[in-house]
């Protein structure tokens, strides 16, 4: 209990430091405070040690529960609107973005699953992806932290970026809306971004990118239908192999159908927004005090360059589906 509440009230300084610097995430101030902890003398001996299980658990239990919750801003009625050409050049956008990161990744040398999980961060909805695809592969939760931090990084300079090259480029709202929905990467700073150009820009960007975040449950699916043949037992339950469709995904498409019913009341889904944020924020947190400095920056330029790199190439796939969609 003690590292989980520690978790839990870490949320607090981490709006704190949003509401001083509003340009600042809640969940990149999170995961900040989290490596601090994880790294300042004396708070460091007790994260840890005694707030080691704790921290653990927060990470993996609250990461899900909010994946699950982030089934309530997708509505099938709004994506389908889209029209069918519409969603089939969005599937083949997420396609290329996640073989063209992984093979970056890939190039750049990078360790053990974080090829996949960049891929998957980048190509989908961020944090949220790379958590679920995490679970089905059974990767352990500080082998996160590097893809998370540099997910969330990229994602924060798109709030900043995105803006000042739609004016260069003098895009339409629309047009840079869509921009916005398909390459910016937690919904959230799609949010951000978009609606720096009005509310029909955040209106398409927003459409856009929940199509993105469809490809979720599918694409945790294929990272365990991968990892199954060749796993006959994990490293947590021997002789067990990992399930196809982790019960957390099969939550967040069930909250999906239950949104695009139409039937939960407008207050409902705000609360529950605000606490996909609030349990996000916590995750990272422990995801971020399990990891010491020299172990998150063991790929050192490599890993940022090879974030970078696939940064600009999914802005480049994402304005290039924006001008074909745009009217």
């Amino acid at each position: 209990m003690p590292g989980v509440l520690i978790a839990a009230a870490a949320v607090v300084p981490a709006y704190l430091v949003h509401l001083v610097f509003p340009g600042l995430p809640v969940l990149t101030a999170a995961v900040v405070l989290g490596l601090v902890a994880a790294n300042l003398p004396g708070v460091s001996t007790a994260v840890a040690g005694p707030l080691k299980p704790g921290l653990s658990l927060a990470a993996r239990k609250f990461m899900r529960t909010g994946i699950v919750l982030l089934g309530l801003k997708v509505s099938l009625v709004d994506i389908a609107g889209l029209g069918w050409a519409a969603l089939l050049l969005i599937v083949a956008l997420v396609g290329a973005a996640f073989a063209g990161t992984y093979a970056v990744c890939r190039a750049f040398r990078l360790p053990g699953a974080e090829p996949l999980l960049i891929a998957s961060g980048f190509s989908i909805c961020g944090v949220s992806a790379i958590g679920a695809v995490a679970a089905a592969r059974r990767v352990r939760p500080e082998d996160t932290v590097v893809p998370i931090a540099l997910v969330t990084l990229c994602g924060t300079l798109a709030i900043g970026v995105l803006p000042l090259l739609g004016t260069l480029m003098s895009l339409s709202a629309e047009t840079f809306g869509i921009w916005a929905g398909a390459s910016v990467h937690d919904v959230g700073q799609v949010v951000a971004t978009a609606q720096t150009a009005g509310t029909s820009a955040l209106a398409a960007a927003v459409v856009v990118k929940l199509a993105r975040v469809v490809l979720l449950a599918p694409l945790t699916a294929a990272a365990g239908l991968i990892r199954r043949p060749d796993t006959e037992g994990t490293d947590d339950r021997p002789g067990k192999r990992p399930p196809l469709l982790p019960l957390f995904v099969a939550g967040f498409l069930a909250l999906i159908v239950l949104r695009t019913t139409g039937v939960v009341p407008e207050g409902v889904l705000e609360a529950a927004a605000l606490a996909q944020e609030i349990l996000f924020a916590a995750a990272l947190f422990a995801l971020g005090a399990a990891v010491r400095f020299r172990a998150l920056f063991a790929s050192g330029a490599r890993a940022l360059s090879a974030a970078l790199a696939s940064w600009f190439l999914i802005g480049a796939l994402g304005l290039g589906l924006a001008v074909i969609l745009s009217p």
